[in-house]
């Protein structure tokens, strides 16, 4: 978190890609460092290599849904609803971190009202890259970790709930990665906003996939044992999403 310096720097100046890459991993780097780190494997290299993937991931994930106005803090409004409401029934939040979240729950909330579409103010690198390092952080601590030392929970488990919870910024990355490897450059906004719908509809329906994604979420960490079936129905979810956007990025290519 200490590099907010250089996004701030790179909404000023644009930083070539090379140096916030680097600046990424190095926030991955000391997270390892200070004990924060995903602990699914008996080998400590393919922990620490999960670890900074998914910080370089989020970060940049969550920068990427920057694009239309509210998209990005929508999103990390329920991550955060979902992380704390997760959390609390299980008493696995100390007062430090449930303090820290409650106030970037506030923050956004109130940033949401002139973020909304017409947005009076915006996000940027800034915002959105400090936003998506914070979120890996709490899904590290909170998500990915739980139930390790127990049993209580399996890896596909952990992997479930990670996935759900954080379902909305990794389908607009796939859909993305996608589009920019047939040529394109459009986000799942853009095409929803070149299927006919207004920034506000468009924003209102991340608000919608953002209540599925975290009421179940919520019923994978409460009710899920560790080798139910009905784990593998909540993929159902995430399956139906990604062929959604595998049909709109066809037809974005088609139109082009």
């Amino acid at each position: 978190m200490g590099f907010h310096w250089l996004f701030c720097w790179d909404d000023a100046y644009d930083t070539r890609p090379k140096i916030k890459l680097l600046a990424q991993i190095v926030c991955g780097v000391i997270l390892i460092g200070t004990g924060t780190y995903i602990r699914l494997f008996e080998w400590e290299w393919l922990n620490y290599t999960l670890t900074v993937l998914w910080v370089v991931g989020m970060m940049n994930s969550i920068n990427m849904l920057d694009n239309m106005d509210g998209i990005a803090t929508i999103t990390s409004v329920f991550i955060l609803m979902t992380i704390i409401g997760i959390s609390l029934p299980f008493g696995m939040v100390d007062n430090v971190y449930m303090f820290l979240m409650i106030i970037i729950l506030g923050a956004l909330g109130g940033f949401l009202l002139f973020n909304w579409n017409p947005a009076k103010i915006f996000m940027g690198d800034t915002g959105s890259m400090f936003l998506g390092l914070s979120l890996a952080f709490f899904s590290i601590r909170f998500l990915w970790n739980k139930g390790v030392d127990t049993g209580e929970y399996s890896l596909f488990s952990n992997m479930t709930l990670v996935l759900i919870t954080f379902s909305l910024p990794i389908i607009d990355t796939t859909f993305v990665t996608i589009r920019r490897l047939i040529g394109g450059k459009d986000h799942t906004t853009h095409t929803l906003f070149y299927a006919g719908m207004t920034d506000q509809q468009v924003g209102l329906v991340f608000v919608l996939l953002g209540i599925v994604s975290m009421l179940l979420a919520f019923n994978v960490a409460k009710y899920m044992p560790v080798d139910s079936p009905a784990l593998a129905l909540n993929w159902i979810y995430v399956l139906f999403l990604l062929l959604f956007i595998f049909r709109m990025a066809r037809s974005a290519a088609n139109r082009e």
